[in-house]
């Protein structure tokens, strides 16, 4: 199962609150007045990193393993699943035109679907995964716990 969650490191900042980077995603660099904000700031900027990666079309990179002082950390779950469409899309050798014929409506939707900008439906992103023999897994977890 793909996962798009990256460990985090938080530092803290001289003036005050932390700045936040990702070696996974080293084009990840944010801040935050404490903790909390840290990381939420964290889910923000991952989730335009993601759009960068997908309309760039790079893969994402495999998240490292959580060292001590660390914290995980995934972008908004629509950012999520849209991410899963585009990698179960590489990975099927599939274009934008190919996916719309199989769900029977407009290039310019599945665009959307990868458009992490765009409020997607998350019926029409599961019906696509499926076409991919994908399975879109939503999970619930603890948030922002440190190793």
């Amino acid at each position: 199962m793909e996962r798009f969650e990256y460990p985090v490191f938080l530092k803290s900042a001289e003036e005050g609150g932390f700045v936040v980077t990702c070696r996974d995603l080293p084009e990840l660099i944010t801040q935050g007045e404490d903790k909390s904000d840290a990381l939420d700031q964290a889910s923000d900027a991952m989730d335009e990193v993601f759009a960068v990666y997908m309309k760039l079309k790079r893969e994402f990179p495999s998240p490292s393993k959580l060292r001590r002082g660390e914290f995980m950390v995934a972008p908004p779950a629509e950012t999520v699943a849209k991410a899963a469409l585009y990698v179960a899309m590489k990975d099927a050798g599939i274009t934008n035109v190919q996916l719309a014929k199989q769900l029977g409506v407009d290039e310019k939707e599945v665009r959307r679907m990868l458009d992490p900008h765009y409020g997607s439906k998350l019926p029409r992103i599961v019906q696509a995964c499926k076409l991919l023999n994908r399975r879109l897994v939503i999970g619930l977890e603890a948030t922002h716990t440190a190793l």
